[in-house]
């Protein structure tokens, strides 16, 4: 049948428009620590999703009134769904607002950390990568996955793991195996 397709990537832009413009490569680099990403790629895909979240948004201003709002509505229940605004009742110009720290928000890996299940971001990287962790009671082993706000609060320990069972026996998670 032929050889295996080679994957695509999933980001718009990739090597800046300015090789070597300082200000950009610090900002970047500073984003890829702050959240704990495994390099650069995975900043430009959140990039992308903005980008086209940002699209969307001026393709919908330029739209006349009449067909506009029904439009509009659906694509900002859309954005409300996946927690990118924190109202549904925002106007556009807000949205064309957002920046690329509400898409790092929203990845597993940030709110495992933010909700203390793991000590650090790299923590809470590791604890997905090696399946410790369960959406709903389904194994999510992807860091890079946009949580809904639906399901923002069922992030748990996954029961096939040890973490799970030392929660559950009442042990506390990150200390000892006995008490001293």
């Amino acid at each position: 049948m032929g050889d295996p397709k080679k994957p695509k990537k999933k980001y718009i832009e990739g090597k800046p428009k300015k090789l070597w413009n300082k200000q950009l490569l610090m900002e970047e680099l500073q984003l890829v620590g702050e959240y704990g990403l495994r390099n650069k790629r995975e900043l430009w895909l959140a990039k992308t999703i903005l980008r086209k979240i940002k699209h969307r948004a001026r393709a919908l201003l330029a739209l006349p009134i009449d067909v506009r709002v029904q439009e509009e509505k659906v694509f900002k229940e859309k954005l409300y769904r996946m927690g990118f605004i924190h109202d549904i009742d925002v106007p556009l110009d807000a949205i064309l607002s957002l920046d690329v720290r509400t898409i790092l928000e929203r990845r597993l890996q940030t709110l495992i950390y933010r909700k203390g299940l793991a000590r650090s971001i790299y923590e809470a990287r590791q604890l997905i990568t090696h399946r410790h962790i369960a959406i709903n009671g389904r194994i999510i082993n992807a860091p890079g996955f946009l949580v809904p706000r639906d399901l923002e609060d069922k992030i748990t320990y996954a029961p096939t793991s040890p973490l799970y069972k030392r929660l559950v026996q009442g042990l506390p998670v990150f200390g000892p195996t006995q008490s001293s």
